[in-house]
């Protein structure tokens, strides 16, 4: 349990696992665990809108989009640093990825936040369709045809390295922001947003914090994403993302950011392990088998695998009492 409250045991322990992957299994496999590795940043950070400050984002896909062409226009056309020193490139346009991804969170959160429930979602959805139909239509962007060329971390390992090093980053800085004054104020807009503003809580600003941070690590998702497909098209944030990021966090349990990994992590390995039952049937059942799985979840665990908890709150509660 160290290692979830350490930093540097963390990535030391991420970076162990992505050895593993990169000897014992095949580029297969790793591609899957890179797009595991995006999915769960994408997941807490939306799990910090939708499960810590009560809101209900269906817009994930749009600042996801403006991270990855940011990041794919810039390492294709601005490289300023030597071979050497690519990977502080890619960190850098990773953060400017972030960033703008930000400003839009900002632009969009303003005006909408003051919008509860059913309404925000549909402002939020309709965002995302305003930059993916933005997107298709700007052809120094690749227009309907796609961004290719860019470029990727070469091996494995410094691809998972570096998203290891961005996970930490979400994670540790959600956890500390949730364990401060401002996460208090997170949680009291999701608990009973008019009894904040009795207390002379900016509700509204609040929310806005809240979109603008989560925007940002969507962002460096959608950066990672383009580094390791090297081709991205407007048909890769379309609105099913956005929801894809949804489940995430609702399976894993709302406010419960372990729950939002294990959950990203299950989503994306479920379908391609299913995926050798088409040879065995000669149909395709995997989304109906995965669709199934997901209701019996949602029917057993009503508020997801981890509910509000994180692991160290079911360490201490089964294995030291066991114990």
């Amino acid at each position: 349990m160290k290692a979830f409250k350490n930093p540097l045991l963390s990535l030391l322990a991420l970076i162990a696992v992505g050895f593993v992957f990169s000897f014992g299994f095949n580029s297969y496999i790793q591609l899957i665990v890179l797009f595991a590795a995006v999915n769960c940043l994408l997941a807490m950070s939306l799990n910090l809108v939708n499960g810590y400050t009560g809101q209900f984002s269906l817009g994930h896909a749009g600042f996801m989009a403006i991270g990855a062409y940011f990041t794919a226009y810039a390492s294709t056309k601005w490289n300023f640093m030597p071979e050497s020193l690519r990977f502080v490139e890619f960190f850098l346009f990773a953060i400017g990825a972030g960033l703008m991804a930000a400003v839009a969170g900002f632009l969009v959160g303003l005006p909408s936040l003051r919008l509860k429930g059913d309404y925000l979602a549909i402002v939020t959805l309709g965002f995302g369709e305003i930059i993916r139909v933005t997107l298709l239509n700007m052809d120094f962007l690749g227009g309907p045809r796609g961004y290719s060329g860019i470029p990727s971390f070469g091996s494995f390992i410094y691809s998972f390295s570096f998203a290891s090093v961005w996970l930490l980053i979400c994670f540790f800085a959600i956890w500390r922001v949730m364990h401060s004054t401002y996460g208090r104020g997170f949680l009291s807009v999701r608990e009973d947003e008019i009894a904040a503003e009795s207390m002379g809580i900016n509700t509204t600003r609040m929310k806005v914090r809240a979109f603008v941070m989560s925007s940002f690590f969507a962002g460096v998702a959608g950066a990672l994403y383009a580094h390791f497909t090297n081709f991205i098209s407007p048909s890769s944030f379309t609105f099913l993302q956005s929801v894809n990021a949804v489940i995430m966090v609702v399976l894993g349990g709302m406010g419960s950011m372990t729950g939002s990994i294990v959950a990203a992590i299950l989503i994306t390995a479920l379908p391609e392990a299913l995926r050798p039952l088409q040879d065995l049937t000669g149909v395709d059942l995997r989304m109906v088998i995965y669709s199934l799985a997901l209701i019996l979840v949602m029917i057993l665990r009503p508020k997801g695998i981890f509910g509000e908890s994180e692991i160290t709150d079911l360490w201490r509660k089964y294995v030291r009492r066991s114990s």
